[in-house]
């Protein structure tokens, strides 16, 4: 994927625009980037117009001191749309971009075709413990002790003996490991505290749709989920079913919190279809 930066508010956001055709905005999740998504550029590029941002504070996006919240973020990537002279678009967004996702359609409802929820945030109080750690008082403490290069390289060196005995790990396994390693400089690890604590508090998410978020929309929705989610639980699926009336969910059997990583020919294959119907 050819890579682009636009300067936005200041700052530098790295994004890849590919494509003709009606547009499609993907949003990855906490410490993702937009190679969460290449398999489907590639896989959507000749009929859309494909743009998938790293969101300020991941990937090759400046980290800045300042707002990131879910407002903040959407707010971004309407100025990312302006810049590119896009008008609608058909939003897709897995986790922390779910969250984004639903917080775009309540700012811009008049930008969105269409809804794409994977695996989303904002949609119940229940998270991971692991995010709800981050969190915690001292958290700040803590991260670049286990993020330390020390820590990395013991652990990279019993992924190497597992792989040379044929153990693959599955997709969440793979997926979370790339998101610990982006945590080596102090920048990204800031950004990564700053991101977690304005959606989760000890307790659990602090941001849910059911308090303004578009539960009365007319936007054709798409929900997919892992039903082995052991990040936000599965039946928030049927917590956004049953809140959006246009909505239609597609669990995938097996599958953990990546479930378009997981089976990416049965998502792109899903999406096209969503977006054709």
């Amino acid at each position: 994927m050819t890579a682009h930066t636009a300067k936005l508010h200041g700052h530098e956001l790295a994004y890849v625009d590919s494509g003709t055709g009606p547009a499609i905005l993907f949003i990855h999740g906490l410490l993702g980037t937009n190679a969460n998504w290449s398999h489907l550029v590639t896989a959507l590029e000749s009929s859309h117009r494909v743009v998938v941002p790293d969101l300020f504070g991941h990937g090759a996006s400046d980290k800045p001191m300042g707002d990131y919240s879910l407002g903040a973020h959407a707010a971004t990537l309407r100025d990312l749309l302006d810049r590119l002279d896009i008008e609608r678009v058909t939003l897709v967004g897995h986790s922390l971009g779910g969250g984004i996702a639903l917080q775009f359609c309540y700012l811009f409802p008049e930008r969105v075709d269409r809804l794409v929820l994977v695996s989303s945030g904002g949609l119940g109080r229940a998270v991971s413990p692991v995010l709800r750690a981050a969190a915690l008082p001292g958290a700040e403490l803590v991260i670049p002790v286990i993020a330390s290069g020390w820590v990395r390289s013991r652990l990279e060196g019993l992924g190497g003996a597992l792989a040379r005995i044929g153990v693959r790990p599955p997709a969440d396994v793979r997926e979370a490991w790339r998101g610990f390693t982006s945590l080596g400089d102090a920048d990204s690890r800031r950004a990564f505290l700053a991101t977690t604590r304005a959606v989760i508090d000890p307790g659990g998410q602090t941001v849910t749709a059911h308090d303004h978020l578009p539960m009365e929309t007319d936007i054709r929705t798409l929900v997919v989920w892992g039903t082995r989610d052991r990040m936000i639980p599965a039946w928030h699926a049927t917590t956004a079913h049953g809140a959006i009336p246009s909505s239609r969910v597609e669990l995938f059997d097996g599958a953990g919190h990546f479930p378009h990583l997981e089976e990416p020919e049965r998502f792109a294959a899903l999406l096209s279809e969503f977006m054709a119907d």
